[in-house]
């Protein structure tokens, strides 16, 4: 289920303009057209599906709250969940001439903004900031999907859940939304379960050995983490990095990977 929000509650979308001012440097015009995203705003509810497996030529958005995530499920009801989309990330921009390889689905409430004329701007050469920031994104999604599956294959739970968390830290804090210590955390254990491959009991143990050795406090939806050098140890977490763009050779800030 789907709803426009009425104009009193349309805000301007602080998340993609951290986001994408992060990748590239926007002018006043490409700054104008990011708050119009607020102007075509669309709210979903938890478990909605936001892209469909399959599904073509599906209209670009960003999040402009709430969390969603890409993911797969089974004839049985398991579900692997790939990736998650966070507050500044984009749906159906990157790939989008292409059929979604998996669905898209809203975990938490979620807010989205139409980013259709962001695109066509970008793409016609008037607004050369967001094209550079939106040819941004793919490299940065490719490195957390390689992430995930170095998290998958060789890290025990404990790495698992340690590396997860600072990817979550280190997303959040890029849109304004946590430090380098606290960050929100609206997922359940069965869905931190689904992504990291471990059943719920599983998750709770390590969840509960992370909080026995001082590296991790939850608090009404909010993840504190009082050692990150520590945990980022743990994870194998590498420092940041800064990539070329492939569209003017400016560096670009990456996320820390494993």
């Amino acid at each position: 289920m789907t709803t426009r929000l009425p104009p009193r509650l349309l805000a301007r979308p602080e998340t993609v303009t951290r986001r994408l001012r992060a990748l590239a440097s926007l002018t006043d015009v490409e700054m104008t057209l990011l708050h119009g995203l607020g102007d075509r705003r669309k709210r979903h509810v938890a478990g909605d599906l936001l892209t469909a497996e399959g599904e073509l030529d599906g209209r670009p958005r960003f999040i402009l709250s709430g969390w969603a995530c890409r993911q797969r499920t089974l004839s049985d009801g398991r579900r692997q969940i790939f990736s998650f989309l966070l507050p500044g990330d984009s749906v159906s921009i990157i790939g989008r001439k292409h059929p979604e390889v998996c669905a898209v689905v809203a975990l938490t409430p979620v807010e989205t903004g139409d980013a259709q004329l962001l695109v066509e701007a970008a793409d016609s050469g008037r607004a050369p900031g967001l094209a550079r920031a939106l040819a941004a994104l793919e490299p940065q999604e490719h490195t957390l999907l390689l992430d995930h599956m170095v998290r998958l294959g060789r890290q025990t739970a404990y790495e698992r859940v340690a590396h997860l968390l600072l990817e979550f830290q280190g997303r959040l804090k890029v849109v304004g939304l946590g430090d380098d210590q606290r960050f929100p955390l609206p997922l359940t254990q069965e869905v931190m379960g689904d992504a990291l491959g471990l059943s719920i009991v599983h998750v709770n143990r390590t969840l509960q050995q992370l909080r026995r050795d001082r590296l991790l406090e939850l608090r009404s939806g909010v993840a504190i983490l009082p050692q990150p050098e520590r945990l980022a140890e743990i994870a194998g977490v590498r420092p940041r990095v800064r990539s070329v763009s492939p569209v003017d050779g400016k560096g670009i800030e990456d996320s820390a990977s494993a």
